[in-house]
């Protein structure tokens, strides 16, 4: 009503102007520095400086060092029988560390992030008129399945074309040799979910290995049981497993690859902003309950990332890198918020902005990697379906781990 009483009276270009300069007025309002909120006097009353730095202190190495034992362990563990990528441990170890990665997007982050963007310290319009903490985590998550996509697309290419050079370079040596290698051609139809070039994404697998269990007859390898067959059945089954790449162990690297390194952007992302807020933190009230929950959280990420770099097979010094970079990103954060601790106002519209943007994008990101990358590649294998104890373990250690990382919340 009160836009056609003024489109009566007023231009329409003097509405346009009204209007341009009440969104960058509200603009200029969310970025101001200034202290907001009503809690001053309560962070004042536990306010000390020195206290606070000697328990960041304190935060920085137990934090690092619950970092480099998460991401360690499935490294240096593969190598031992019950901590290997393919033993039941891991697997069930796994799905604990996927439930607090899912937690932590959807109870630490994604309410975070809702209640700094529709602080009271905020402009009304736009920020309480619009979910914006939502629409950016549901942005994030869709731009990690593009990433997602557009990586496995790349390393699939590029095993692809190392895979033909090998090949050519086997036949050249083959030929030189006098021996002329025999084809076996592959049938022209491709299970469902199977790509051009054999590559299968997380669904395709699933329907790869229903797939099979159908096609064998009852106790022929329904579950992946390996059995002593007649040549025929050899023969006629020769094609199964030989899908682009040559098997399936190469095709998971390539998948994990991709995970390992978008996961880590995720966990890196929220990982930096958790420790800038706790750095310019001037009251050990709150940075105390803090150093339990962030090294919990910090240990079982570093579980999660540390054995999709173990699955996806990277050189050493390739997987020490990447290990090394998370254990110190939290850290970091922590560092840096202590050297602008004396002139960020971590309570001023623009801090508030800032901090409700990187929550959002970081919860997008870990909630598809934790459900789709993590929890889906896993519950909806082959190995989980014809493994009853695993089953039940599994689904234990997925719902502990998010119901543990859960109730954290209530102390950070």
């Amino acid at each position: 009503d009160d836009y056609f009483v003024m489109s009566s009276k007023f231009p329409h270009s003097l509405i346009w102007g009204v209007q341009k300069d009440s969104i960058l007025q509200n603009f200029s309002e969310s970025m101001a520095t200034t202290t907001c909120g009503g809690d001053g006097a309560d962070l004042e009353a536990c306010r000390d400086d020195k206290l606070a730095l000697i328990i960041k202190m304190v935060a920085i190495a137990s934090i690092l060092i619950a970092g480099v034992l998460g991401v360690a362990i499935p490294l240096f563990g593969k190598k031992r029988r019950f901590l290997r990528t393919d033993s039941n441990v891991f697997f069930a170890a796994k799905a604990f560390a996927a439930g607090v990665i899912l937690a932590t997007g959807f109870v630490h982050m994604l309410p975070d992030a809702t209640s700094a963007l529709t602080d009271t310290c905020l402009p009304t319009y736009p920020w309480s008129k619009f979910p914006f903490a939502g629409f950016i985590a549901m942005m994030a998550a869709l731009a990690t399945l593009l990433v997602d996509f557009i990586g496995t697309q790349y390393y699939e290419k590029k095993q692809e074309t190392q895979n033909q050079t090998v090949r050519i370079d086997s036949v050249d040596v083959e030929s030189e040799s006098g021996i002329v290698p025999v084809e076996v051609k592959e049938r022209d139809g491709k299970v469902f979910g199977e790509e051009e070039g054999g590559a299968m994404h997380i669904v395709g697998m699933h329907a790869h290995a229903a797939h099979h269990r159908h096609n064998h007859p009852p106790g022929q390898e329904a579950c992946g049981h390996v059995r002593d067959h007649s040549h025929e059945h050899s023969h006629s089954h020769s094609h199964s497993h030989s899908h682009g790449f040559g098997g399936g162990d190469e095709e998971g690297s390539v998948r994990h690859i991709v995970v390992s390194q978008v996961l880590e952007l995720g966990i890196v992302s929220h990982s930096i902003i958790i420790g800038i807020s706790l750095g310019v933190s001037h009251s050990p009230c709150t940075i105390r309950p803090l150093i339990a929950a962030l090294s919990f959280h910090q240990f079982f990420e570093g579980f999660a990332l540390g054995g999709c770099i173990s699955q996806a097979q990277f050189k050493t010094l390739h997987s020490t890198l990447m290990a090394s970079f998370f254990a110190v990103t939290t850290p970091v954060g922590i560092a840096i918020g202590i050297a602008i601790s004396s002139f960020y106002n971590a309570n001023s519209p623009r801090a508030l902005v800032i901090e409700g943007v990187f929550d959002s994008i970081s919860a997008g990101i870990l909630v598809y990697m934790a459900l789709v990358d993590l929890i889906a590649a896993d519950f909806l294998s082959k190995r989980m379906s014809c493994n009853v104890r695993l089953q039940v373990v599994s689904y234990f250690t997925l719902f502990l781990g998010a119901g543990l990382m859960s109730s954290l919340a209530i102390w950070a």
